[in-house]
């Protein structure tokens, strides 16, 4: 996904409280009556359908709009940026709770998929023909839109837009400064090569991270152990032991205890993008998405930048999903617009508006864009110039498909992963300001939070020491 807008850490106690809504908000009226009820589209009705995005290319006034316009002259759409992923969920979550303002369409993230399906607040789509689209996109998207409800329906309750295979982009220069030839393939080689990038001043690192957003963490634990979090229904398993994981852990404990990496620079600061603009951040760990955003953000470094896939524990090529999001329809809308809702939907995701939203800077869901020669090579309908200049003329987008291949399978988020993401600053978070909590001792009292709140909203969550 790219991220125009940022994704700031949502703190605890507010956030948790109103996105517990959704667990239990509308769920006396569940997908699967929205589903029996909607009506068959109708090329001569005409429909206003309302959508709730925050990503720049479905917003009113673009191309993507325009193009279904188009196409579907008798669909009038109107979508509203309620804010940030952040702003959007209490937003939706309080309109589930009021029974009313509630949109046709809303982006939503992947993995707060689970928390808004759980509470029968979406539309399974597989009446509109969505279960014929399974080939067309990668793993990890298709994946994270299957989901179940609280009442055991299990369905497809969204469709990708874009997706996030990780990679790691980082500063040719720096590295090359600190006399380092390769990119880390594994993540010892990148501890290393973080000694040898701080040795050319206090204020040069290999990476920040002030431990404030699960994101980059729970993508860790995805490619590295993907049985983190078992969800079997109402029964959960929270279990950060895994071996590969551990190794992880102790690695990024040496990083921070040796102040390798910046713990004081947050992430989406004119701090942060400075720093990668001016090399003294020499790399990012981070979604196929981030393109774009250096591009705009951090100008300085055009030519500088190279892209690699994500190190490993071993050097094997694994890989997890780090954001990336979808469009679903919320079950409490008006059933007769669902029809026209879905084909706005599919348009976005797998028709004509999947290619413009790729022109426009998203990373794809979609495997036959992933192959596409031009895409790779970023040139024909995916040509993009200033991008190829900015990673020195490097293929990037061929790299960044090879990452998506790699993505590990199984993992899963936990349903109410949004709640549970609030509470990490707070956990985990502590590890990173000095307080003595160490990664380990944060990891476990995450879990133990995350235990607390499932099991108060009526779930049997254990914990794995």
């Amino acid at each position: 996904m790219q991220r125009s807008t940022k994704r700031r850490a949502i703190r605890s106690a507010a956030v948790v409280g109103t996105l517990a809504l959704a667990l239990t908000a509308c769920s006396s009226g569940s997908s699967s009556d929205t589903a029996s009820s909607a009506a068959a589209f109708d090329e001569n009705t005409e429909y206003n359908i309302t959508v709730w995005a925050w990503e720049p290319t479905i917003q009113q006034d673009t191309d993507v709009i325009s193009a279904f316009e188009e196409a579907y002259p008798n669909i009038n759409v109107t979508v509203t940026n309620v804010g940030g992923t952040s702003d959007t969920y209490t937003a939706l979550s309080n309109a589930l709770q009021a029974g009313t303002g509630i949109p046709d369409v809303a982006q939503i993230e992947y993995y707060a998929l689970p928390q808004y399906a759980i509470g029968n607040n979406l539309t399974d789509l597989t009446q509109f023909g969505a279960a014929d689209l399974e080939d067309d996109y990668t793993t990890g998207p298709w994946n994270a839109v299957n989901q179940t409800t609280n009442t055991g329906d299990s369905g497809i309750y969204a469709l990708p837009v874009d997706s996030g295979p990780m990679a790691l982009f980082y500063n040719e220069a720096t590295f090359e400064a600190a006399g380092i030839d390769t990119a880390p393939t594994t993540w010892e080689e990148f501890y290393e090569d973080a000694v040898k990038i701080h040795a050319l001043g206090d204020d040069y690192y290999i990476t920040s991270d002030s431990g404030n957003d699960a994101g980059f963490l729970t993508s860790i634990m995805w490619q590295l152990y993907p049985d983190a979090f078992q969800v079997d229904g109402s029964n959960i398993t929270v279990d950060f032991t895994g071996e590969a994981f551990q190794e992880f852990v102790s690695i990024w404990q040496k990083l921070i205890d040796e102040d390798l990496i910046s713990t004081s620079i947050t992430g989406w600061s004119d701090e942060w993008f400075k720093g990668l603009g001016d090399g003294t951040l020499a790399s990012l760990p981070t979604g196929a998405w981030m393109p774009a955003n250096l591009l705009g953000s951090s100008p300085a470094a055009s030519g500088d930048f190279r892209v690699a896939l994500m190190p490993s524990i071993d050097g094997t090529a694994v890989n997890a999903e780090n954001g990336g999001s979808s469009l679903a329809l919320l079950s409490a809308a008006d059933s007769s617009n669902a029809a026209a809702a879905y084909k706005f939907v599919e348009f976005v995701s797998n028709g004509d508006g999947a290619t413009l939203r790729v022109q426009g800077g998203n990373f794809p869901s979609l495997q036959s864009t992933l192959d596409d020669a031009d895409f790779q090579a970023s040139t024909g309908d995916y040509a993009a110039e200033d991008l190829l200049t900015y990673f020195g003329g490097q293929e990037y987008n061929a790299l960044l498909a090879e990452g998506a291949e790699d993505v590990n399978s199984g993992w899963s988020y936990l349903p109410f992963q949004v709640a549970a993401n609030s509470m990490f600053a707070d956990t985990v978070g502590q590890a990173y300001n000095g307080s003595g909590t160490t990664l380990a001792q944060g990891l476990s009292d995450w879990a133990q939070a995350i235990a607390d709140y499932g099991n108060e909203q009526g779930y049997t969550v254990t914990v794995v020491e």
